[in-house]
């Protein structure tokens, strides 16, 4: 169950999902058939790991510009972009998240643009991504600071400052509020518009804004704006979120940190710590941690809870920021994140904590089907 841990258990699957999730031992192994027993003695047995923000798939390895589409980088907005029409599942990265006990992942756009179009919140195994979606849209990606400035500064047009992102964004939820409001009165004179359609699930409240924000100021811009048009948001890098936790614990909005395993590459990120989530987390902000794949690898990701665990972060706090807060805070906590019965069969086994660098995935399980093994790949070799 979500936030109880048992030193002996048994999990009961059936149809891809949990049916039973119970402490002790299996005392006798069930006389059905078809039913398949995975003894793990002494493993560690926990959901999936959820990776909340990244472009894997979607910014490929190994594949230069032909595997790059992150970014629709000549359009200050981009709404109606979908991320799945993009995210292909055969890069390898999704293999390396297997192998890491990922079993879930939320993949969008970049942020080179001020709105840069839905995320998805997908699986990790499998060749068609429409069989492995979760939730599409997810998210609506925005994005403040120095990657719109950057991007658009050469290209003369708006927006070259801080300034005008946010004057671009209001001016793009203004017109999608109007489309709302027309779209809602109907009438002979009412026409669908495709680049506003995908403003509807976020000003209904049913997906939230992702907002790159790495810097105090542009965190703040991103919940005025947000607060002025009643809308959900999660704040996404929030590298200098420790400068001002009590603050956005205040503010209410949920934050995934990260990428923290990376160089301090630019301006924004010069205050980037591993210390973010835990002083975020005590100050009550709830706090996913994300690779941002690939700026980290995405197998990287246990570890970089690890490191936010050595730097102040509780240990089960370690725990929940890769597993049921990135369930809660991307809207899927109904289907992954914990040990539940009802919820998808996601599980990583693990042979000692997933946190330290030398503890190996045994197997990991996706809709009750085991996707990795690590003993038939030894036996491969």
């Amino acid at each position: 169950m979500a936030g109880q841990i048992y030193e002996n258990g048994t999990i009961r699957i059936e149809n891809g999902k949990i049916k039973e999730v119970k402490e002790g031992t299996m005392k006798k192994v069930p006389s059905v058939s078809n039913e398949k027993v995975l003894d793990v003695h002494g493993a560690w047995v926990m959901p999936g790991l959820i990776e909340a923000h990244c472009h894997m798939g979607i910014m490929e390895e190994k594949k230069g510009m032909e595997g790059d589409d992150c970014n629709e980088n000549v359009d200050p907005c981009t709404p109606y972009l979908r991320a799945i029409d993009a995210i292909n599942s055969m890069d390898a990265a999704f293999d390396d998240a297997v192998r890491a006990g990922i079993t879930s992942a939320m993949i969008g756009p970049g942020s080179s643009n001020v709105v840069g179009g839905q995320f998805a919140f997908v699986k990790t195994k499998g060749r068609c991504i429409d069989d492995l979606i979760v939730k599409a849209p997810a998210a609506m990606k925005v994005a403040f600071g120095e990657n719109p400035k950057v991007n658009f500064s050469g290209q003369g047009k708006s927006p070259v400052t801080r300034m005008s992102i946010a004057a671009v964004l209001r001016e793009e939820l203004f017109k999608a509020n109007q489309y709302k409001a027309d779209k809602e009165k109907g009438g002979e004179d009412f026409k669908a518009d495709f680049r506003m359609e995908p403003w509807i699930p976020v000003l209904n409240g049913e997906i939230p804004l992702k907002a790159h924000a790495h810097r105090t100021d542009d965190i703040f811009t991103a919940i005025r704006i947000a607060k002025e048009y009643g809308l959900r948001m999660t704040l996404d890098h929030c590298s200098e979120g420790h400068l001002i936790a009590e603050r956005l614990a205040k503010e209410g909005f949920p934050a995934i940190v990260g990428p923290d395993l990376s160089s301090r590459s630019k301006i924004e990120v010069q205050n980037v710590a591993f210390k973010t989530v835990g002083i975020l987390n005590k100050a009550g902000v709830q706090t996913a941690i994300c690779t941002d794949h690939p700026v980290s690898l995405i197998q990287s990701l246990p570890l970089c809870a690890g490191l936010a665990v050595k730097a102040g972060l509780s240990f089960e706090e370690g725990l929940k920021a890769i597993t049921i807060n990135p369930a809660i805070i991307c809207g899927v906590a109904d289907r992954v994140g914990s040990l539940e019965p009802g919820k998808d069969a996601d599980i990583a086994i693990f042979d000692g904590n997933p946190m330290e660098i030398a503890t190996k995935t045994l197997y990991t399980i996706i809709d009750g089907n085991i996707v990795y093994d690590a003993y038939k790949e030894e036996s491969k070799k």
